[in-house]
């Protein structure tokens, strides 16, 4: 295992900016993992630890097979993570809206421009990445359709859902969407938090990571086989809204099984409790996705729900 050092900038601001990497094995460029994107994705460093740790062991007993490089960088942006905010200090932009980055651009824009020259070139790309709104999701892999895409290898992580989605305007401006245009076969792993550690959750992250890694000849690793993966889109997922603004109190989770008409939650009156409005289930199916904010506000997303197909 090498520790280097990719890129450094300087901010005005605390600390510069230093992008730091892991490298396991040599030879063939096979696979890049990229972890916390923002400054408050605890979970996404942590998984990335956890697997520098398990590779750190495989490439000790020599499990790391012969003419493959393995790069983790565990963190995009570290310096936001030191003072606690999830975007770019000085000026709250989105290292992940800035892909490809410009080397003479402002700031997010050339650390995006330093990272796609550090990760372009692997075969294989993986980002442990958050969603924008506060919740949790049952683990999968997401893919943008920009016509490189791979379903038949994104099974392979053995993960229970693939998600594909059409790629939007601002979608053009993320690592995923510009690792794929430079040849890449790059995905995203969602995991079931963001700002805190479910130790679960980021061990089944790293054994999926692990277990693709071994499925492509890259690593000698015995694993569980995992899922055989639902492949869904999108647009398939049923969102639930809120109908009043409130504390939410949830009476399902993810992974649970609902019928229509089934109580998903409770929105309290924050002043003296009083219920304000039951969300029901619309529709028979499997919890995806559930908002974990404490409170709502009136029309936000707080349920997803894989439709279940009656034969």
């Amino acid at each position: 295992m090498n520790k280097e050092v990719l890129f450094t900038m300087n901010t005005g601001f605390r600390d510069d900016y230093t992008l730091k990497a892991f490298r396991f094995g040599k030879g063939e460029k096979a696979a890049c993992i990229v972890g916390a994107m923002r400054g408050n994705e605890y979970q996404q460093l942590y998984i990335c630890a956890k697997l520098i740790e398990q590779l750190k062991e495989l490439e000790q007993k020599g499990a790391i097979v012969a003419e493959n490089e393995i790069l983790v960088i565990p963190s995009i942006n570290s310096n936001s993570m030191n003072v606690g905010k999830r975007f770019w200090v000085t000026d709250n932009s989105d290292i992940n809206r800035q892909f490809p980055g410009n080397k003479e651009g402002e700031a997010t824009s050339r650390a995006a421009a330093a990272v796609m020259e550090a990760v372009k070139g692997y075969s294989y790309g993986i980002q442990f990445a958050s969603f924008y709104l506060e919740g949790e999701f049952i683990p999968h892999i997401r893919m943008m359709e920009t016509g490189y895409e791979s379903r038949s290898l994104a099974n392979l992580f053995g993960l229970p859902y693939v998600i594909t989605g059409k790629s939007r305007a601002f979608d053009k401006t993320t690592l995923n969407y510009n690792w794929q245009l430079s040849g890449t076969s790059a995905f995203s792993l969602y995991t079931g938090a963001t700002d805190r550690i479910n130790e679960k959750q980021a061990q089944e992250a790293v054994a999926s990571v692990l277990r693709f890694l071994m499925r492509m000849g890259i690593i000698r690793y015995h694993c569980h086989n995992g899922y055989i993966a639902s492949v869904l889109d999108e647009t398939e997922l049923v969102s639930v809204h809120s109908e009043r603004a409130g504390f939410l109190v949830r009476k399902k989770e993810i992974n649970d099984e609902v019928k229509r008409g089934d109580v998903l939650a409770e929105i309290i009156d924050p002043y003296d409790c009083s219920v304000r409005a039951k969300i029901l289930a619309p529709v028979d199916g499997i919890i995806f996705f559930t908002q974990t904010s404490p409170m709502v506000y009136q029309n936000s997303s707080i349920f997803k729900i894989i439709k279940k197909l009656h034969r």
